[in-house]
């Protein structure tokens, strides 16, 4: 991902190329001049006067914040502070691309920010105004090596499905000659292998490409209006940073990592990398699905991909996902442990609108032992039947018993749910240190060692001198994790994401900080925990991660401990001796409750 960042960032670093040469090499670099020392700085300055008349009035009203009665109900903040916090929100929104897109990450670091400043900060709203069609089709033919917009698509939406700070998304079908056949990218014969063993031990869907595409295109000049931002980011947050007190912040290097994170989303060919990445690793895993991308269309501004046909994930959150609640919930924790702790490679947008549900029949195996060569054109489509499971759900979008009863009807006539994940231009790589410290940190919950949890934090963290108080955060950790072992030893009852949003309250309190790439994790956690226990209330992380750390073990243990990775076996071999010991007292209380051990006689 970095190598891939640093490449897209030289490709348009501007320079004059060695192969100019005389007056013209000359007049190249007067343009460059004037381009980098006068015209940039230029509008650098008029941008700048112009978020200065934004903010001003945010900064101003600031002692609002310490006005107002306590909201109980609102992490106990005054009516005041939310006021601001709101404020604050809409000056981001006028702000531009950046500021909105600073606003939804500063929503997923509550381990800097106020719990209620982040609540607020997730509503950021990117809706922005559309680009022109004559901007998209110009970007699209460039994109299709200058062939005429008429020629490229049979249908094409002009109203955009989406429209973000950063880009806008379209709907539309390809010429025939321009699709390509179901899953291109991952057909071989070791594939079709697995798939046909697959179909007698699991049904696996039926993989009926959409004819149709999203395309996402950029706004025109965002790269620019962006790159000005972030120059004025940085100088207020060094600004920040030299105030006594709040250089345990570092918000100069939050603002770098914040930067590339824009950069990365600023280059839509990584989105599309990132895309063949995950459609590679979950090649042979019927949990969930990402749509194949046209990678030979897709440059810096356009993003050609399948169009991810499905049910939103939120219309199930609210409705109830009925009798597929529990494959749904199961499903989406199962797809993010193998992303974390198998590929090490994890999708870094997971909120609902990103997860879609399809619905798909399962496949029939071959009865055939020869292998068939599979076709180069789309199948009929006859097998598709997620529009048709649309149409019938649609209509009850607002009427949760009809929803919960037309699932009942799917399911007896055979259809089964599948995730699709969508938008993946932000992921996490954890490196090899924030790799160690995060298993350490889960493996000390598992194991409900709170104290050692809390002093691996403060020894591993960023700045290890400006923690505040190291042996009472260590307590308070053993006070947390002990408070849940006396709760419950049932893994079930344990709800990790509240854990992890306890934990981000004490690291803000006492400055310990942590690395951007482990808080994104933990952030996942939260979310997916969220989603999944809000669907299906008996839902269990540590659970969902024990057949996944087992198969892990039976594929690399003898490399992990030949390469001294003892962290994750650790990890593993703690959760199976929980396992087996709440086994043990469920079968004790199992016992007693029906009079097993003294039977009447």
């Amino acid at each position: 991902m970095v190598r891939m960042l640093q490449v897209s960032r030289e490709e348009i670093e501007k320079k004059v190329g060695e192969d100019v040469t005389g007056l013209k090499r000359i007049g190249k670099k007067i343009v460059l001049f004037l381009d980098f020392y006068i015209w940039e700085p230029l509008c650098t300055g008029i941008r700048f006067l112009k978020l200065v008349a934004i903010f001003a009035p945010v900064i101003i009203t600031v002692p609002v914040i310490w006005f107002g009665e306590r909201q109980p109900d609102r992490d106990d903040e005054r009516s005041g502070t939310l006021w601001w916090y709101g404020f604050l929100v809409q000056a981001m929104e006028w702000a531009g691309p950046a500021f909105i897109k600073l606003g939804q990450w500063a929503a997923s670091r509550s381990d800097i920010f106020p719990d209620e400043m982040c609540n607020i900060m997730s509503k950021l709203h990117d809706d922005a105004p559309a680009h022109s069609l004559h901007a998209t089709k110009r970007i699209v033919e460039a994109a299709f090596n200058g062939r005429h917009f008429d020629e490229i698509f049979e249908e094409f939406d002009e109203k955009p499905l989406g429209v973000g700070a950063i880009a806008q998304v379209y709907r539309a079908k390809l010429k025939p000659d321009l699709t390509m056949p179901a899953d291109a990218d991952l057909s071989s014969s070791t594939h079709r292998f697995v798939k046909n063993v697959g179909t007698v031990l699991k049904a696996t869907p039926k993989r009926v490409p959409s004819s149709h595409v999203a395309i996402k295109v950029l706004h025109p000049g965002v790269e620019r209006t962006v790159r000005r931002d972030l120059r004025i980011m940085r100088f207020f947050a060094s600004m920040i940073n030299a105030i006594p007190t709040l250089e345990w912040l570092s918000l100069p290097d939050e603002v770098d990592q914040f930067g590339d994170m824009m950069k990365l989303q600023l280059d839509l060919r990584i989105e599309a990398a990132n895309l063949s990445r995950f459609r590679k690793n979950f090649k042979d895993r019927t949990t969930a699905w990402f749509p194949y991308p046209y990678t030979e269309f897709s440059t810096r501004n356009i993003l050609v991909e399948e169009f991810a046909h499905g049910v939103p994930l939120a219309d199930f959150m609210a409705n109830g996902g009925g009798v597929f609640q529990h494959d749904i919930a199961s499903e989406g924790l199962d797809a993010f442990l193998r992303m974390l702790l198998l590929d090490n490679f994890v999708h870094a947008d997971l909120h609902p609108g990103n997860i879609m549900v399809r619905f798909y029949e399962s496949e029939k195996p071959p009865l055939s032992l020869h292998w068939d060569k599979p076709s180069d054109a789309h199948p009929t489509g006859k097998n598709d039947v997620t529009e048709h499971v649309l149409s019938r759900l649609r209509p009850y979008r607002n009427n949760k018993e009809l929803w919960v009863a037309e699932l009942e009807k799917i399911d007896e006539e055979g259809y089964r749910p599948q995730l699709i994940f969508i938008d993946t231009g932000l992921v996490t790589e954890l490196n090899a240190t924030n790799r160690r410290n995060f298993l350490d940190l889960f493996r000390a919950v598992a194991e409900f060692d709170g104290y050692k949890a809390g002093h691996l934090m403060c020894e591993r963290c960023r700045q290890p001198d400006a923690v505040l108080d190291k042996e009472v955060f260590a307590l308070k950790m053993e006070h947390l994790v002990r408070d849940v072992k006396n709760k419950t030893l049932a893994l079930g009852n344990i709800k990790i994401g509240d854990i992890l949003e306890k934990v981000l309250n004490m690291v803000r309190q006492h400055h310990v900080r942590l690395e951007g790439d482990f808080v994104n994790v933990v952030i996942s956690i939260l979310l997916l925990e969220g989603i999944g226990r809000a669907l299906d209330p008996d839902v269990d992380l540590l659970s969902s991660s024990l057949p996944i750390l087992r198969q892990l073990g039976a594929q690399g243990g003898k490399d992990m401990l030949m390469e001294g990775d003892v962290h994750m076996m650790a990890v593993w071999l703690g959760l199976e001796a929980r396992r087996f010991m709440q086994a043990s007292i469920e079968d004790v209380e199992r016992c007693v409750k029906y009079d097993l051990l003294s039977p009447n006689v």
